[in-house]
Order: C-alpha cells, then sequence, then structure tokens
C-alpha cells in the first residue's frame, strides 16, 4: 500500500525549487482546484489554487530569494476530530535571504530561518484539498532586528530538530493513536488550574504526563523553556495571568504517527484579556487565539513540544498593528 504522506511531502519540498514553466502543473498534480488554505494573519483565508499561488507561494518566493523548504517534522494520519480525513502535519523553516518585504513586513538583507506549522487535508486522489499554515512572522521580525515585542519571557531561537532526529516520516515507532491518547489526556487535565500556583494535575512527576527533561519550543515574543520550572516561569504563569478563563481544544485536527502527534485549532483557545500581557494593559476584550502543538513522546511520557500561536492576529484583535510598529524599529 502506499504511503499518504510521501506524495505531499515530496510536492512541498520540490514547490520552491520548481521553475515557474513547470510551477502550474505541479500545482495541478499536487492542489485539488477549489482547496482552501487559512493562513497567518493578515494573509488569513485563501480560496481556490490559483488564490493559493498568488496570496502565498508567490510572495514568499518574491521575498526570501532562493527560498527552500527545510523538515523538521512530518507526520501524517486520519483525523481523530469529527471533520475525519487523513491529514499531514509538519513543522519546518523556510530559508532564503530575506531581500523584499514579506506581508508588509521589511527586510534584512540577510539570512533568515522562517518556521511554520502546517496541516494538510488530503483528498482522496492525494491532492491537498485544505488545510492550515501558520508562519513565525514575529520571530521573522526579531531576526530582522524589528522585534516589536517587549523579551521579557523565555529564550528566543531557532526551532530545533528533535532530540531523536526521527521526526521525517517516521516509521517503526510506536503507536502513533497511544502517542494521540497521552497528549489527549494531558490537554483535558492542563484546562483547570490552581491560581496561586498554576499548577494542573497530573502534568509533572512520577505519573505525571511530561518527562522531567521537557522542553517546550514557544512562539516569537514567548520564546522555548526547559522543564516544568521553566515552562511555567517563561509562559504559563503570565499567559493564565492575563487570561485566566481560556477555553482550549477547539480542534479541527489531531492525528498521531509514531512517537508523534500533532493538533491545532483555528482558533483554538478563546478567552478574556484580563491582566498585563507582553507590554499591553489588560483591556477585558474578548479575544480567539489560532493554535498549533507538535508533540514528540517517549516511554510514556511528552519529551518535547513545538507550539505555534497567531499572535499578529490576537495583536490584531487588541488594536495593535505589530507589522507597521516593527517596520518603524529600522
Amino acid at each position: 500500500m502506499t504511503d499518504p504522506r510521501l506524495k505531499p511531502h515530496a510536492f512541498l519540498n520540490a514547490l520552491l525549487k520548481t521553475p515557474d514553466p513547470q510551477l502550474q502543473r505541479l500545482l495541478e498534480q499536487n492542489i485539488s482546484d477549489h482547496a482552501v488554505l487559512d493562513i497567518v494573519f493578515p494573509v488569513n483565508r485563501l480560496e481556490g489554487r490559483e488564490a493559493i499561488a498568488h496570496g502565498f507561494l508567490h510572495p514568499m518566493k518574491e521575498a526570501l530569494a532562493n527560498v527552500r523548504r527545510r523538515d523538521q517534522i512530518f507526520i501524517g494520519g486520519p483525523n481523530r476530530r469529527s471533520t475525519g480525513g487523513y491529514w499531514v502535519a509538519s513543522v519546518c523553516h523556510y530559508v532564503g535571504n530575506f531581500t523584499a518585504p514579506l506581508f508588509g513586513i521589511k527586510p534584512s538583507g540577510h539570512l533568515v530561518f522562517l518556521r511554520s506549522g502546517e496541516f494538510y487535508r488530503l483528498g482522496p486522489d492525494g491532492r491537498i484539498t485544505g488545510g492550515k499554515i501558520l508562519l513565525g512572522l514575529i520571530d521573522l521580525m526579531r531576526q530582522a532586528n524589528r522585534m516589536p515585542l517587549p523579551r521579557i519571557l523565555g529564550t528566543e531561537m531557532l526551532f530545533p530538530a528533535p532530540a531523536t532526529q526521527d521526526g521525517l516520516l517516521p516509521c517503526d515507532q510506536g503507536d502513533g493513536e497511544k502517542t494521540l491518547d497521552l497528549c489527549e489526556a494531558m490537554l483535558s487535565d492542563l484546562t483547570a488550574f490552581d491560581p496561586s500556583t498554576f499548577q494542573s494535575k497530573g502534568q509533572t512527576g512520577p505519573d505525571g504526563y511530561w518527562h522531567e527533561d521537557m522542553l517546550w519550543y514557544g512562539p516569537g515574543g514567548i520564546g522555548s523553556n526547559y522543564r516544568w520550572a521553566g515552562f511555567e516561569r517563561d509562559h504559563r504563569a503570565s499567559f493564565l495571568t492575563a487570561f485566566p478563563d481560556r477555553i482550549g481544544g477547539n480542534h479541527y485536527c489531531r492525528i498521531g504517527n509514531g512517537n508523534y502527534a500533532a493538533v491545532s485549532g483555528w482558533p483554538s483557545m478563546t478567552m478574556t484579556h484580563q491582566g498585563d500581557y507582553l507590554g499591553m494593559k489588560a483591556s477585558g476584550k474578548k479575544l480567539t487565539l489560532r493554535v498549533m502543538d507538535f508533540y514528540r513522546c517517549a516511554d510514556g511520557k511528552i519529551m518535547e513540544n513545538w507550539v505555534l500561536l497567531d499572535y499578529l492576529d490576537l495583536f490584531h484583535q487588541l488594536g495593535r498593528d505589530l507589522i507597521t510598529e516593527s517596520n518603524a524599529l529600522g
């Protein structure tokens, strides 16, 4: 039986290298006529193959000279959520020289690694029928030395590959369904927390979901951290103080593949801005948040978590234009 992950993996990695005369045929072979992609703010929804090409592909090729895709995780599986279907999901970087504006962001003229989280639904013929792409545009601003948010949380860094270096089309690993079971149980218990300690049941300790040496790789403005204490200090405490009523888990896709799992909601969270956060005073506004999470598990524990959040969209809801603010810095 043909591995359904292979066709989209080959296509996505060939897409940016393909000369324009051959590009249209490649797109027709791999994206359905009426595919719909939701892209990070400010791009948002693109409907149809031509809109996807003109609204996402061409701007990427024009902004990042000689751009190439570098996958770190690429998994696939049947979607456990009611939306169903077979999906593939990936964490990658788009690597190139940032020589022209991208979605309004001023270029640096230098090498950048633009991180991306991506989910694609496949049709019966293996072509992409829909999906979501969440680019790390705030981290791109940081790499261009025009970071509009205060660096007050974790460590800003490029997303590393999995420690085990086995995230690309994993095979001969554990049971993907059990991996997803573990992550779903963790997410369920993570919802409730003690407001004085920010602790949720079952997360840590000998019987907890997370390994004591867990690594959490967060988006621009939050950064990465090590072990549960680092996660609480550099992300969880400030986030829950700002958004104590947050409700998550509104996912359109959850898949497991070997030791990996991926979940995403568009939006995933609804919440109220009740405390100061990343330089923004509490506004009382009702907000939503687009989320992608990728996990690597081993021996019944979550070892690594790659997280992408659409903070450009979040701050747009708060009345701030981070792209304009970033461009004003240089």
